[in-house]
């Protein structure tokens, strides 16, 4: 099992102006290490977590549909927005594109479930690697303001680690780890 990010989120969880704001910086100087260090913060949450926070397009890719027994595949980085396209190659070699009413979407679990559709079975991928490729958007929306308030402060408090230590090792301070805060934040969202 392959995942792969297809397309990123194209805004931030905090803007410049809100990510100063908690770091009570009011010059310009910093400005782009903290959208560096804001970048950074998200992704350190978001890997976490197992959760996309803004809309972002994965590519899941399997080497074979699962056994009728079990026939789930289970969609990481949720929450879900929509499923793109379920692809496999046939035992021609052939790329083909699974048709929707085929298979269904359970969006309301996390992670999200695909599954054939009722009285269907997956076909017969090709005995390859890679086989099946699923593409799928993730996350809560396309704008900040739909980010649970937990996982912006996560972000926040990890933002503010890092922007003052900035280096892997701190002489003189006492404690430089990740705030217990940011734990906190983390296992409350935290996809098991």
């Amino acid at each position: 099992m392959g995942l792969t990010l297809i397309t990123a989120a194209t805004v931030p969880v905090l803007d410049t102006a809100a990510a100063k704001a908690h770091l009570r910086v009011e010059f310009a100087d910093d400005d782009v290490t903290i959208d560096a260090l804001v970048a950074a913060a998200t992704e350190t949450i978001e890997g976490m977590t197992g959760r996309a926070f803004l809309q972002q397009t994965w590519r899941l890719t399997l080497d074979a549909f699962p056994a009728c027994r079990d026939p789930v595949i289970r969609l990481p980085r949720p929450p879900l927005i929509s499923v793109d396209s379920v692809k496999y190659v046939d035992a021609d070699g052939t790329l083909q594109t699974l048709d929707p009413a085929l298979y269904q979407v359970d969006a309301n679990s996390t992670p999200a479930r695909l599954a054939p559709a009722y009285g269907q079975v997956w076909p017969c991928a090709r005995c390859e690697l890679g086989a099946v490729r699923i593409e799928y958007k993730a996350g809560y929306g396309t704008t900040a303001d739909k980010v649970r308030p937990t996982l912006v402060s996560a972000v926040k408090l990890q933002l503010g680690h890092l922007y003052e230590n900035r280096e892997a090792v701190n002489i003189g301070n006492i404690v430089t780890t990740m705030p217990i805060g940011v734990e906190s934040l983390v296992y409350l969202n935290k996809v098991w």
